[in-house]
């Protein structure tokens, strides 16, 4: 049996490189670039109006003119005009181009405008309501970096520059694989020594989050079976995470067959609470790495956040801080193992602060639903007193 430290470290160094594609701008929303996103040309690519007024030369005012005669109107989305005289001006709308003479923009609110005369109210500024050329960014400037997950915002910025098309790189092939007899489908109604299959879901579920939507396979207890069905998929996929039968019991048959099937084991077991009969390996020849986490539903909840999504954004090339929370109450770890224990969170004054949320055990589905990560207590630390600072694994998004 190994530290948790030491599994988490053996999963992350087994990162993969699963290459890049193409998809479309539409369909890249949580995906993650695989390609610097520099700007096509400078931003903004003209010297932009700010605001609706007129533009103005700004040494008339300088030279004591006050009132300009107006030769026009520009719109947003027109050419400029070609030429602006000293006592003239033009009217001009926000996002127009601003004229190549005018080097000021005079609000509406700030003239008066009688027989396509506009006088100044107050005396403007050179330069004022104009958004400079290549004032945000100039052409050739790294707007994303690679390895950024593609949120509404980026979108915005691709859309910007023109990539209608966004390489970004490829998600693993995910299988979900649930065994035991005792498992019944969600419609079925369940024998009184029968349960409906929750993990499955729990796991697809959290897998749709990071934008993968994985294949969903039940395995009954059945050596033959298991062999079978275990060969197929891990010739055909690139991870797979397996709830259940990794345990000590008589008809746990998953580490055997696996190891039958060529895969090489390089973990089992973890002094942790829970998951303790946490699996993990890989098969050398198809390259698909497993993890077979235990049945019941905590267990495999917690092992996803803790193993399986630091494997994957490591995978992506995303760098994930650890996050810190302030527990609001005394709690002691007096175990040689590990502990997790899900917590509610609050922000007070930009601290994140966590309250134990109270379970009945690894088998508390419906307490899953209750927290918004996982806190860790080491081994050996027996008092974490009030206002202590322990590490943190959000396990919803709004977290």
């Amino acid at each position: 049996m190994i530290s948790f430290n030491e599994a988490q470290q053996l999963v992350v160094s087994r990162v993969q490189n699963y290459g890049t594609e193409l998809v479309d701008l539409l369909h890249s929303s949580g995906r993650v670039l695989a390609e610097d996103i520099a700007a096509d040309r400078d931003f903004p690519p003209f010297n932009r109006a700010t605001k609706d007024g007129i533009a103005i030369v700004f040494d008339a005012v300088e030279n004591g003119r006050l009132s300009f005669e107006i030769r026009g109107v520009l719109q947003a989305g027109q050419p400029t005009v070609p030429f602006v005289e000293r006592e003239s001006c033009i009217e001009i709308m926000t996002g127009a181009v601003v004229p190549f003479e005018t080097d000021a923009v005079v609000m509406y609110e700030e003239v008066v405008i009688k027989n396509d005369i506009a006088s100044l109210k107050k005396i403007p500024v050179r330069g004022q309501n104009i958004h400079q050329r290549g004032s945000d960014h100039k052409k050739g400037d790294v707007l994303i970096q690679k390895n950024t997950k593609i949120a509404p915002a980026e979108m915005g910025i691709l859309a910007t520059v023109g990539k209608n098309q966004v390489l970004v790189h490829k998600l693993p092939r995910v299988a979900i694989i649930s065994t035991g007899n005792e498992l019944v489908d969600v419609e079925q109604h369940p024998l009184i020594y029968q349960i409906r299959k929750s993990n499955s879901y729990s796991l697809f579920g959290a897998l749709q989050e990071l934008g993968i939507t994985p294949m969903l396979l039940h395995i009954a207890d059945d050596i033959d079976l298991l062999r079978q069905k275990l060969s197929y998929v891990m010739d055909e996929m690139d991870v797979l995470i397996l709830s259940g039968g990794v345990s000590k019991g008589k008809f746990d048959y998953i580490p055997q067959v696996l190891s039958e099937l060529g895969a090489e084991k390089i973990f089992h077991r973890v002094a942790q609470r829970p998951g303790k009969p946490f699996w993990f390996g890989v098969n050398d020849h198809s390259k698909t790495l497993i993890f077979s986490f235990p049945g019941n539903p905590v267990s495999t909840y917690y092992n996803f956040y803790l193993y399986f999504k630091p494997w994957l954004l490591g995978t992506l090339g995303i760098v994930s801080p650890e996050q810190q929370v302030k527990l609001i109450s005394s709690i002691e770890n007096t175990s040689d193992l590990t502990v997790f224990l899900g917590v509610a969170t609050q922000n007070k004054n930009g601290d994140l602060s966590a309250s134990i949320v109270e379970g009945s055990g690894s088998g508390d589905l419906v307490n899953l639903s209750k927290i918004d990560g996982i806190i860790r207590l080491d081994p050996g630390h027996k008092n974490y007193t009030k206002g202590s600072i322990v590490p943190f694994v959000a396990t919803k998004t709004s977290s």
